[in-house]
């Protein structure tokens, strides 16, 4: 198992032009305030020059201060530029996102004016348009690299002397899949299709009611294994205003026409923008848990339950200021109104379709992407795909916490808000299907006893 985690802020170019802007400006301060030192120093050394041979030695030291005052500077003013370029070529990549998705909606005015501001971006950065798509391309490239790796290993086992075809057709089918663009969700995605028939049941909820307080603790709550699927928490806040946040579980059967909301047939139904019964049943918890339209909510899931959440950030009709996914087989474009954490394992086939995410990052400021192998030796061990189960999730979410990073900042702000609550409710939920029962065919009225004539009785 691999503890190597990589934090980042998600898409092509994985950078954050607020905290990068604010260090070349920290960088700048820094060179300023260093040049006047650096002049101060100058200054004394001139002075001691003119005033005696017996100072000469105390004048070398102070010259040498000044060298290493404007050694200093140069490196400040070098990573002001270097921040301040690096910033430019998110705004590109960022740029090039919303006209696509500008040109798609049919927005043509939009378009001219996205335009107009790359121009400007152009004009200002000469250099930031060509490292934004060398940026594009390396993650084209290499997104697929780390699963395809292991692909090799993994087929040894199953089918040896073929495995020399395993990294080719790995990082294939995973480049098919980024490009036609199938994990990727655009802010304007809605599902398809009419409401399912679900019943949604209260059950007794496995942990005690309080507030989390850590990315491990989020992912313990989520249900599977039980009867529970869906956890809703109420928090009624000092003010009295409340929140809610709802943990929605993963996939639960492969076993086609079950009961079972969360089965594979809801996989499909999400993954290719459909309606399904795993959705519709999340929404009925928040509904009987007391969550009305516009209230704040956090929504937190794991592969199918994170396509929900996803869904219910985008079009559920509350506001969803927090959408922690794992193990996802999508990347939602939130908006900038919803902080987004999604947590994936470079090596499980699950999050591979998420085709490498956006091109940009996506949620709000603080928003970031978290990955690392989860398992990086190939063996008979994953035809079990344990990379994939909650379990090792929750390892991963422990590494984050652990790891000290200032992006996990608005995490902890938010465990922190959540903790002050003057009260906090919990309701679990089972999910059944209603079963849709068959329409009865059609059948031939009877119609009048044929009349029989005497010649067509015989005889005659």
């Amino acid at each position: 198992m691999s503890d190597d985690i990589d934090i980042h802020g998600g898409g092509a170019v994985a950078v954050d032009t607020a905290t990068l802007r604010h260090a070349a400006d920290g960088f700048a301060s820094l060179a300023g305030e260093l040049t006047e030192i650096a002049d101060v120093v100058r200054a004394a050394g001139s002075d001691l020059s003119t005033t005696s041979p017996a100072v000469a030695e105390l004048s070398y030291a102070v010259e040498t201060a000044r060298f290493a005052f404007e050694a200093a500077i140069d490196k400040a003013n070098a990573l002001t530029g270097a921040l301040r370029a690096a910033a430019a070529v998110y705004d590109v990549v960022e740029a090039r996102a919303e006209r696509a998705a500008a040109e798609a909606a049919g927005d043509f005015e939009r378009v001219e004016l996205i335009d107009a501001r790359l121009a400007a971006l152009r004009l200002a950065n000469p250099d930031a348009e060509g490292q934004a798509t060398l940026g594009e391309f390396g993650h084209w490239l290499t997104w697929p690299g780390s699963l395809a790796t292991q692909a090799p290993g993994a087929l040894w086992w199953l089918m040896p002397g073929f495995h020399s075809l395993a990294f080719p057709i790995a990082w294939g089918l995973q480049r098919v899949v980024g490009s036609v663009g199938a994990g990727t969700v655009p802010a304007s995605s809605r599902l398809a299709g009419r409401a399912s028939g679900v019943v949604v049941a209260p059950i007794a909820a496995r942990q005690p009611a309080t507030a989390p307080t850590s990315l491990a603790s989020i992912a313990g709550r989520i249900p599977g294994g039980g009867e529970a699927r869906i956890r809703v928490e109420r928090y009624t806040m000092g003010d009295g205003s409340r929140q809610f946040a709802v943990y929605i579980a993963g996939m639960q059967t492969m076993a086609p026409q079950t009961r079972e909301p969360f089965d594979m047939a809801s996989n499909v139904e999400l993954y290719t923008g459909e309606r399904s019964a795993s959705y519709d049943a999340t929404l009925a918890a928040l509904g009987q848990a007391g969550a009305e339209p516009g209230d704040v909510v956090h929504a937190i899931g794991h592969s199918q339950g994170a396509m929900i959440a996803a869904h219910v950030a985008l079009e559920g009709g509350f506001d969803t200021r927090t959408l922690v996914s794992f193990g996802s087989p999508v990347e939602a474009d939130v908006g900038s109104g919803t902080l987004s954490v999604n947590i994936g394992h470079t090596d499980d086939p699950v999050t591979a379709l998420a085709g490498g995410g956006h091109a940009q990052a996506v949620g709000a400021a603080g928003s970031f992407v978290a990955e690392r192998a989860s398992d990086p030796l190939p063996g008979p061990q994953d035809l079990r795909m344990p990379i994939h189960g909650i379990d090792a999730y929750t390892e991963t979410a422990r590494l984050v916490d652990a790891s000290g990073d200032a992006r996990v900042g608005a995490m902890r702000q938010l465990f922190d808000e959540l903790g002050a609550a003057a009260s906090v409710g919990v309701t679990e939920y089972s999910a059944t299907r209603i079963p849709v029962a068959p329409v009865p065919m059609p059948q031939p009225r009877p119609g009048p006893e044929p009349s029989v004539s005497p010649s067509a009785s015989g005889g005659g």
